[in-house]
């Protein structure tokens, strides 16, 4: 999979790694460690729809002090499996979980090589649904929760001491339909966000126009008995959805209004009250759109969203006391349709995946305006649509 680089220095690089593949074995535990232990060292993993040319989860070597990319392994492949389209790294460091975007779902659990970026596949489970388009780790580390677009379920896996999933515990079914019958006619789960203070699971749901608050149990993993949840204006289509990392404030990307709620996060319950609702388009635009992904920058400063269709990336300022967004611009990301994107555990830079463009672009974040320049280098990876980091 070849890459485009503009900065200099990573030619070198390049031969480095070859070199040691091929003749510098007896030194790579020490190197390995000295990489574990440098604080700015990341692998950025990219999850893909596996149509040719992409063959699964790519893995690259991010330094988040120049923000320098490297690939790892072979071309950046860290293994082959069918559209791995979503991923959520286990606080530990050591495993990775995807959902494999398929008719009769699955969630595959893989180890983690940080010297080398390779996944290991350890073993995968029935998601419980259709389509799972959505994965996270409570942050004990000892539940995933996946979210199936197909049906709408939410479903309830422990993770085993070898990182490896046991089989479902719980799974959520919600019923219904909303105002758009082309796109809401029932169900269709589309994020499971887990809250700072691991007490609530809150499943976006696209098709019904809500928000559902499931409280989690450290025994099994989920209450899904009870139906509490947030409504979202008729239509909206939430998608995705960030909280603070304090907990007071939570934000919800609407794909089908291509717009950002912001609400108040009451914590004792997982409910959102409304603040401000707030387009993700520049005023006039007039092309097709849809909203993609929603992440808040570490600071909780700024707020960024993808538009599909219009191609950029909305930027808003957050006003730390009320909650409320500001609209600071849009950065179009140099390609077509920007799927999944991150922001790096340093904030200095935003990483973008254009799905239909097959590539990967990099912009310094402006740690005063939350603006975003791109930085010249970009990969090739056949429709990326998820980008997550993991310690090195």
């Amino acid at each position: 999979m070849p890459m485009r680089k503009s900065l200099p220095g990573i030619l070198s690089v390049c031969v480095f790694v070859l070199a040691g593949a091929a003749g510098l074995a007896g030194q790579r535990s020490t190197s390995a460690k000295a990489r574990v232990d440098k604080p700015d060292d990341w692998i950025m993993f990219v999850g893909t729809y596996t149509k040719a040319p992409s063959k699964g989860i790519y893995a690259y070597r991010f330094q988040a002090a120049t923000g320098e990319i490297t690939p790892l392994g072979t071309a950046g492949l860290a293994a082959e499996t069918e559209n791995p389209s979503f991923l959520a790294v286990h606080p530990n460091q050591r495993f990775l979980y995807a959902v494999n975007e398929v008719n009769a779902g699955l969630v595959s659990a893989f180890s983690i090589d940080r010297a080398t970026g390779t996944l290991t596949l350890l073993n995968r489970v029935s998601s419980r649904g259709g389509s799972p388009c959505h994965v996270s780790v409570d942050r004990s580390g000892k539940w995933v929760f996946v979210a199936n677009y197909g049906g709408g379920s939410v479903a309830v896996f422990p993770v085993q001491d070898d990182g490896k999933l046991g089989e479902s515990k719980a799974v959520f079914q919600p019923a219904g339909s909303s105002v758009n019958k082309a796109r809401q006619s029932g169900p269709h789960g589309h994020a499971v966000v887990v809250s700072p203070d691991n007490q609530f699971l809150l499943s976006v749901d696209l098709g019904l126009d809500k928000v559902f608050a499931h409280r989690i149990d450290p025994k099994a993993g989920l209450v899904v008995s009870e139906l509490q949840f947030s409504a979202i204006a008729p239509g909206s289509g939430p998608r995705h959805l960030e909280i603070r990392s304090d907990g007071k404030f939570a934000y919800v990307l609407n794909e089908m209004l291509s717009s950002v709620g912001a609400y108040a996060y009451d914590a004792s319950r997982g409910k959102l009250a409304a603040l401000q609702t707030i387009s993700t388009l520049p005023e006039g635009a007039t092309a097709e759109n849809s909203g993609a992904e929603i992440i808040l920058h570490p600071t909780g400063k700024f707020l960024y969203t993808s538009n599909r269709g219009h191609d950029s990336i909305a930027i808003f300022r957050v006003d730390a006391a009320k909650g409320t967004l500001t609209a600071a611009g849009h950065v179009l990301t140099q390609g077509k349709t920007p799927r999944g994107f991150a922001v790096d555990p340093s904030g200095h830079f935003l990483v973008a995946g254009n799905q239909n463009s097959g590539t990967v672009v990099v912009f310094r974040i402006d740690q005063q305006t939350g603006g975003l320049t791109p930085t010249g280098t970009t990969l090739q990876v056949g429709s990326p649509v998820n980008v997550v980091f993991s310690k090195r």
